[in-house]
């Protein structure tokens, strides 16, 4: 069942909502966001309201206020049955109220009871939050600010408020939206999926900027912005001196620092895949998924399934209100079972009714893992369940045992549940708007998944004896190409030489909204450390870490032809690697079977000459979709390797000169 929300009366009806303004300040990595939301009673009777709106997972509240008319109310955060209680309390005495309380089901949604709202007044809520930035395969930071009139899936038999959406043309309130973006490192460039105005340096060395959402935007879908910085993968701190009206000896009191690991491996390191590891694909086959969001997931199992490497295992599960899964347990990957599961995934639809993960995971968690085949759980949802917190904690219980790399598709993707999942299953979050293509960032994921882990992380702090540290993030276990680390520590003692700036390095003078560090430290806190990599210094704090590899973890399509001609050759290759001279090879080239024939090397292997010819077609007139084609291709150089034929530079040549192109032998890994 769903019901509507936002600001709702005892009988479910709407309290105007006039206007939202939004600022945001973005520290390197952490978002500190200000919201205001402004309401209109316009009945003749009093209103007892209640208002559910969306915050990121981990967010931190660090202020909550509210005014009726001239009362102005600011929260104080008590234990809930107390809360609750006072709550009552206060109405039935006739005086104003309001309780802000987090979901059970989903850390996202937070219910704000406000009271009783006179006839005729304005309410005016301001809630103040600090939350973590995603990192992006693109290296990008992403923050989402969710529509307040978002949907989410209830299952059957659940309570709870929902959120409805509206079209665009019945938005009847305004949004105002602006971002200050500072950092240590030059700020490369601000995206988002809704027009801005054009970005605005603060300083000559880039490091300070701002942006506002372009004039006319209807608040109709979540607001993306994604930030760049340049030299992402230099470490970074941000050090902010403490509160001088705090408790000394307290966290708000002691200077704080945030420390940014975000490392690149060698492409000795990178280039290297795993062959081995159990995939179970778990896809969304919901209503919520159906034209483009299935086709596109239908291409996206394609490409998955045919970059898998020989020697690993898979399944394939779908979900809606029931699930599915293509074999009762993974299988060794083979052309049989490629080809297998292949053909079923061409009959996808989205017609599994709800949205219901909960029970399929389950499922795949009770399956025994398989030895020296280290489980990798790829979940694509357009994230409207209600039950996220239950979801992300069983993903929790079993990190032990595999790693999660999630997607949100399309407007209205639970951030919570897709960065929460990632996050306890130590993989990566993707968001997939509209505009992008699932395929490749389901392929930048599935690198990372194959990528060996660096562990054994150690981090040792060089500081002068009267200053002292407190750790207050939990250690870091492990870290995979893309993967961000935020460390946040105390600093206690003489710290002063800290506070002033130096490269990587500033004070709250420098950016503006001083405590925003410490509430995330404590949050961070409250909620839960081979080859050098770097050494950076900042001032007196010398921070070194220290990284250890180790390796090893952590069908073709019936008749159907594909338009895309990437995705038909894609759909010809072998679950070895190589390509068949098949009549249809010949059509997703372009040419015909007498030219390709006639081209090929008297002397040569047919299945040489097609895997060849796949290649220079890939690498020749393909290169901007290389991060989907990448991986298999990597496999199909490592079949002809493995083949030590004769005749591959005459092939190469020939291949060149069929397809027009002129890609080198070395490029194509032989």
């Amino acid at each position: 069942m769903v019901r509507a929300c936002g600001l709702l009366t005892a009988q479910k009806e709407p309290v105007p909502l006039k206007s939202i303004e939004v600022e945001l300040e973005v520290r390197d990595h952490v978002a500190a966001v200000v919201s205001t939301l402004n309401y209109e009673n316009k009945e003749n009777k009093p209103l007892e309201a209640v208002f559910v709106f969306p915050l990121p997972g981990d967010a931190a509240v660090c202020h909550f206020s509210a005014k009726i008319g001239q009362t102005q109310i600011v929260a104080e955060v008590k234990e809930k049955q107390k809360a609750r209680e006072e709550y009552d309390d206060a109405l039935s005495s006739g005086q104003q109220a309001f309780l802000l309380e987090e979901s059970d089901q989903s850390p996202d949604i937070f219910s704000l009871s406000v009271g009783s709202l006179p006839p005729g007044e304005s309410a005016s809520i301001r809630l103040e939050y600090v939350t973590e930035l995603a990192v992006q395969a693109d290296d990008g930071l992403r923050f989402c600010l969710p529509a307040v009139l978002n949907p989410r899936y209830q299952p059957r038999g659940s309570e709870g408020v929902q959120v409805t959406s509206v079209p665009a043309s019945l938005v009847p309130y305004s949004l105002s939206f602006s971002a200050r973006v500072s950092s240590p490192r030059p700020i490369s460039k601000v995206e988002s999926n809704c027009s801005l105005d054009p970005l605005q340096d603060l300083n000559t060395d880039q490091t300070q900027a701002t942006v506002k959402l372009a004039a006319g935007h209807k608040f109709d879908r979540d607001v993306e912005l994604l930030i760049y910085y340049k030299d992402v993968h230099q470490p970074t701190a941000v050090v902010e001196a403490g509160q001088a009206s705090a408790e000394p000896g307290s966290l708000m009191a002691d200077s704080v620092v945030m420390v940014s690991l975000y490392p690149e491996f060698p492409q000795s390191v990178t280039s290297s895949v795993a062959s081995c590891g159990e995939f179970v694909l778990l896809m969304d086959r919901s209503g919520s998924m159906s034209n483009s969001r299935i086709s596109s997931a239908r291409d996206t199992l394609l490409l998955l399934l045919k970059s898998l490497p020989m020697g690993c295992y898979f399944n394939i599960y779908s979900f809606g209100s029931r699930y599915e899964h293509i074999f009762p347990k993974s299988v060794e990957y083979s052309q049989q079972t490629m080809e297998e599961a292949l053909n079923t995934v061409v009959q996808m639809e989205a017609n599994l009714g709800g949205t219901e993960m909960l029970q399929p995971l389950k499922h795949i968690y009770s399956q025994p893992c398989i030895p020296n085949q280290p489980r990798q759980l790829f979940v694509f949802t357009d994230g409207e369940v209600w039950d996220t917190k239950e979801v992300i904690d069983l993903v929790k219980r079993n990190s032990d045992s595999h790693r999660c790399f999630s997607f949100g598709i399309g407007e209205g993707a639970s951030s919570a549940l897709i960065n929460g999942m990632a996050k306890e299953g130590g993989g990566h979050a993707q968001f997939i708007t509209d505009t992008d293509r699932m395929q490749a960032k389901a392929m930048q994921s599935l690198r990372f998944a194959l990528q060996p882990a660096v562990v054994d992380i150690s981090v040792t702090w060089d500081l002068p004896k009267e200053v002292s540290v407190t750790v207050l993030s939990p250690p870091i276990t492990a870290l995979f190409q893309g993967q961000r680390s935020l460390i946040y520590a105390q600093l206690s003692g003489q710290v002063g030489a800290i506070n002033s700036p130096q490269v990587g390095c500033s004070d709250s003078d420098s950016f503006p909204g001083g405590g925003r560090t410490q509430r995330m430290a404590r949050h961070k806190s409250e909620g839960e450390g081979g080859a050098t990599f770097y050494v950076f210094t900042c001032r007196i704090i010398i921070i070194r870490s220290s990284f250890c590899f180790i390796f090893g973890f952590s069908a073709s399509v019936s008749e159907q032809q594909t338009r895309d001609p990437l995705l038909q050759l894609v759909s010809l290759q072998e679950a070895t690697g190589k390509w068949l001279l098949d009549p249809a090879l010949p059509t997703a080239l372009g040419k015909t079977n007498e030219e390709v024939e006639k081209s090929k090397p008297v002397l040569a292997n047919k299945e040489i000459w097609a895997t060849i010819l796949a290649l220079i077609w890939l690498h020749g007139l393909k290169m901007d979709s290389k991060n989907e084609w990448d991986l298999l291709a990597m496999k199909a150089a490592s079949w002809l390797r493995a083949q030590n034929a004769p005749w591959v530079t005459e092939c190469v040549e020939a291949a060149n000169l069929l397809l027009g192109c002129s890609v080198m032998k070395e490029a194509l890994g032989l």
